[in-house]
């Protein structure tokens, strides 16, 4: 009897197992249509997202690769000396005019002097070769016309000592002595001698606009001794000013090399001045700038700041991919080509958003944001 009862217990249970997996096969039966819809569902929705996304920034076209950019001056001094005043120090805000960095300045006040002396003796030279040439103007055609009168005296006299010798010859010699014929004679080889002299007289007085010329030749000569007297003037007033180092343009001192004390030459950098207008430049695909156009309305996000939202314009593209004005551009129409997707630069400038009291620096990155419709 108890092998039986045990026998109907295990047969009860069998049944009822049975009874079991029936009821969660019916059970699964019952579920696998609520999954499907639910999965269902999930698809619709992350197509509808999606469509909307796509629809929301069909027209929107972004890159990472974007920084802050500005313009740089290199400040250099034009003169050689020691550094005797450092007045800015690094990333302070200076203005155009601004006094930065004086130099030893007493080599060019010396400089300065003697051109001042050389010019003060320029201006006498010149002012007296300017005299001379009216004295020439007068002195010259006055020799020519004593030169001609004393050739015409010089004649009279041969002429009065040729007859005087004829006199003496032809006269008996009872009337006359020996001495009177020898003075006939010196006088006449005298008055011969003064003709003579009284010719060369003329020949040297005859060339009168020649001589005129000359002096002034001699005056334009001292007038352009007067002009590199002045130049040479201007040239040390100039590098005694540029003792004085000042600031070209409004903006902040970045990238100080110099300490007060230092010998600085002609050209050497000493600081840069950082200009407060900022403006980005995008690096984007070339297939990206299909649509893109100057004007377009930009939103920027700075990877610095994240609350910062700032807002511009496309300025400009580059009429040239970045490769293309690198150092060694690429060489397509040699060796194996392999297609790369170029980038091009776009200037954006920044029209709002920017805070005062936030320093953008050259050179961090953006997001940029270019509406293209």
């Amino acid at each position: 009897m108890a092998q039986g009862d045990e026998q109907d217990n295990r047969a009860s249970q069998g049944d009822d197992d049975g009874k079991k997996d029936k009821d969660k096969q019916k059970g699964g039966k019952k579920r696998s249509p609520l999954l499907r819809a639910v999965l269902i569902i999930a698809v619709i929705v992350v197509a509808i997202v999606w469509i909307g996304y796509w629809f929301l920034t069909r027209n929107e076209v972004e890159t990472d690769d974007a920084y802050t950019t500005g313009r740089k001056l290199a400040v250099a001094p034009h003169v050689n000396g020691y550094v005797t005043q450092l007045l800015v120090n690094d990333n302070q805000y200076v203005h155009a005019g601004q006094l930065l960095v004086k130099i030893d300045d007493r080599d060019y006040i010396a400089a300065l002097h003697k051109a001042e002396a050389s010019i003060a003796q320029a201006q006498a030279n010149f002012a007296a070769a300017t005299q001379l040439v009216q004295v020439a103007r007068q002195n010259f055609p006055g020799r020519l016309i004593a030169a001609k009168g004393a050739l015409a005296s010089a004649q009279a006299q041969l002429y009065k000592a040729e007859t005087d010798y004829r006199r003496q010859h032809s006269v008996s010699r009872a009337a006359t002595t020996q001495q009177d014929i020898d003075y006939s004679k010196a006088a006449l080889d005298q008055a011969h001698a003064e003709v003579m002299r009284a010719e060369g007289e003329l020949q040297q007085a005859t060339p009168v606009q020649p001589n005129i010329e000359n002096q002034q030749a001699s005056m334009s000569q001292q007038k352009a001794a007067l002009k590199a007297a002045e130049a040479d003037l201007v040239q040390a007033q100039l590098n005694y000013g540029w003792t004085e180092v000042r600031a070209p343009h409004d903006g902040w001192i970045a990238q100080r090399n110099v300490e007060q004390g230092n010998f600085v030459q002609t050209g050497q950098k000493l600081f840069s001045i950082v200009e407060p207008e900022v403006w980005v430049v995008a690096n984007y695909k070339e297939t990206q700038i299909t649509r893109m156009r100057p004007g377009q309305k930009v939103d920027i996000e700075v990877d610095a700041y994240p609350s910062l939202k700032l807002h511009g314009h496309v300025d400009s593209i580059q009429l040239g991919a970045g490769a293309a004005f690198s150092a060694f551009p690429p060489e397509n129409a040699t060796g194996n080509f392999v297609k790369i997707v170029q980038r091009v630069p776009v200037k954006i400038l920044i029209d709002s958003g920017l805070d005062p009291q936030v320093p953008l620096p050259l050179g961090i990155s953006v997001v940029p944001t270019v509406t293209v419709q």
